[in-house]
């Protein structure tokens, strides 16, 4: 399973690298509200909720599920107005702007993405605001995520222009409450990270600079996609005359574990991705998640990964501590090995397998970095 963006004649020029303000913030805002997913900003999460105001605290809730369990199109609204020239901007102030520039039809189906996901990638067409049916399950879908969201989701379907003014105020109030602190922080980061990945693009390439963006990324051989490694499924391009040609990479400082495509139809296609982390390597593949958590589903497997991680033994070793024939065991052992959760050494006329303890302990990260990329 993948997202993929065909990219085929697009000129590198129209790869563009840039932070986004609102984007950051929205991030910010989603590792605030779901801090399980973001174990490594627990002290920054756990400090700015302390230090909210009781009131701003009340209106983020009524409006959460623009990033909490989906990180809304709205917060990159700059893929969405037609125009290769929209990029990100520098302030906070001016990604708003760019959001008010969204006609209603735009704002309200965005903003009520989390009640359309079947439909995400399908090609424009009538919007809650016109059409009935769509109106009535979009109220629905909001009122399963609680009374909160049901009336913000009535009060937008009512009044476009009054709720897209609430929303802005919203932001611009966690700018002042601590997201100006934050932005401060992370600012000269990001814009670090842009340029170097600039730089390694008109240096060596698109495969390097996806590379070096993540190891979920790829490209083919003649340059003709850019292949996400998601479990999900989805397809865009970057060269709809329509839309204006071109892919835009958003860096972000509180994105990890998340990977963010943005494949909506009649917009640019956008790439959100966390900044490389010094602590862990880079992200497996789903397939090569898939086969670790397969090969330790087996009973035996399992107990020759107690034994392995013991100590070093051969295959004849193991077959004699756990009653089972040596080719049974080298099965086992083959699978294990191809998961890569068991390192071989020769000794001799002998090999000795043991248990790679430090990529078993990642497994738990592994597990939620790949089930939320």
């Amino acid at each position: 399973m993948s997202v993929t963006i065909d990219i085929a004649g697009l000129p590198l020029e129209r790869i563009v690298f840039a932070p986004s303000p609102l984007a950051e913030l929205g991030a910010a805002l989603h590792t605030l509200a779901e801090p399980g997913h973001h174990p490594r900003a627990h002290n920054w999460a756990t400090a700015v909720n302390a230090a909210l105001p009781p009131e701003l605290a009340d209106r983020l809730c009524e409006a959460d599920f623009l990033w909490r369990t989906t990180f809304s199109d709205l917060l990159m609204s700059f893929a969405g107005l037609g125009d290769a020239a929209v990029r990100p901007g520098a302030t906070l102030a001016e990604d708003l702007d760019v959001v008010d520039k969204l006609d209603d039809e735009q704002f309200v189906t965005t903003a009520l993405e989390f009640t359309c996901g079947t439909e995400y990638a399908a090609a424009a067409g009538l919007s809650p605001l016109s059409d009935t049916a769509l109106r009535t399950r979009a109220v629905e879908l909001a009122a399963a995520r609680g009374p909160q969201q049901r009336r913000f989701t009535e009060r937008l379907l009512e009044d476009p222009p009054a709720v897209r003014a609430w929303v802005r105020r919203l932001f611009e109030d966690c700018e002042r409450a601590f997201f100006a602190d934050t932005w401060n922080r992370v600012r000269g980061q990001l814009a670090a990270d842009a340029r170097q990945k600039t730089e390694l693009l008109r240096r060596r390439g698109l495969a390097a600079t996806l590379e070096a963006v993540s190891a979920a990324l790829s490209t083919d051989e003649r340059g003709s996609v850019i292949a996400v490694d998601k479990l999900v499924s989805g397809r865009t391009t970057a060269v709809d005359p329509a839309v204006g040609p071109g892919v835009t990479f958003v860096p972000s400082v509180h994105q990890w574990p998340h990977l963010m495509v943005l494949y909506r139809h009649g917009w640019r296609p956008v790439v959100h991705y966390p900044l490389a982390s010094r602590e862990l390597s880079g992200p497996l593949s789903v397939e090569q998640f898939k086969l670790r958590m397969e090969a330790l589903a087996h009973p035996m497997r399992m107990q020759l990964c107690r034994s392995l991680a013991r100590g070093p033994y051969t295959t004849g070793e193991l077959a004699d501590h756990h009653s089972v024939s040596s080719p049974e065991i080298s099965r086992h052992l083959t699978v294990l090995k191809k998961a890569g959760l068991i390192t071989a050494q020769r000794r001799g006329r002998y090999v000795q397998y043991q248990l790679d303890l430090k990529v078993v302990g990642r497994l738990g990260s592994d597990f939620l970095e790949t089930v939320l990329r």
